[in-house]
């Protein structure tokens, strides 16, 4: 196996993740509409749907395709994830709150390290200087940040307001 095709299946699964971290943006944006984290948030969603059209652009000038397995299974895991941060199993909508941001915070933290790792082989695949990778280093630790505070907003009203 060559080492473009280890970076294929390597970008394919954060390909599946980014799929499913758009969702999870998408699901946290319009959980804080209207909140004073709605503005902390700003776009996040709409940056993560950018930076997942990023990868996709990398993976097609690599050639190395998309795997429609690990799509799916990316598909099926922000459903199942859902499921579990639903309020009627929480209880609490500052607890589904936390667990939504905390998976979202997960996954922009993976996409930081994707960027990380291309930046170490960009001379090995001259294809991934097309993109600005430490801007985009910088973009997803900036997400993490607002989603981040999110977070830690959530988790005060969860374990810290008494009943």
């Amino acid at each position: 196996m060559s080492a473009t095709d280890r970076l294929g299946i390597y970008l394919n699964d954060h390909l599946a993740g980014a799929s499913a971290g758009v969702e999870m943006a998408r699901r946290l944006q319009e959980a804080v509409q209207g909140d004073p984290a709605a503005e902390v948030l700003g776009p996040v969603a709409t940056e993560i749907e950018e930076d997942l059209e990023t990868l996709r652009r990398l993976v097609e000038s690599l050639g190395v395709g998309k795997n429609p397995v690990k799509q799916a299974a990316g598909w099926l895991t922000e459903k199942v994830h859902r499921l579990g941060v639903d309020e009627r199993l929480t209880r609490s909508p500052d607890l589904t709150l936390l667990l939504q941001a905390e998976s979202l915070s997960l996954g922009i933290e993976g996409k930081l390290a994707l960027w990380l790792a291309l930046m170490e082989v960009v001379s090995a695949h001259p294809q991934l200087s097309a993109v600005d990778l430490p801007a985009m280093a910088e973009r997803a630790r900036n997400q993490r940040r607002r989603v981040e505070a999110v977070r830690l907003g959530a988790a005060r009203r969860a374990f810290a307001t008494v009943d």
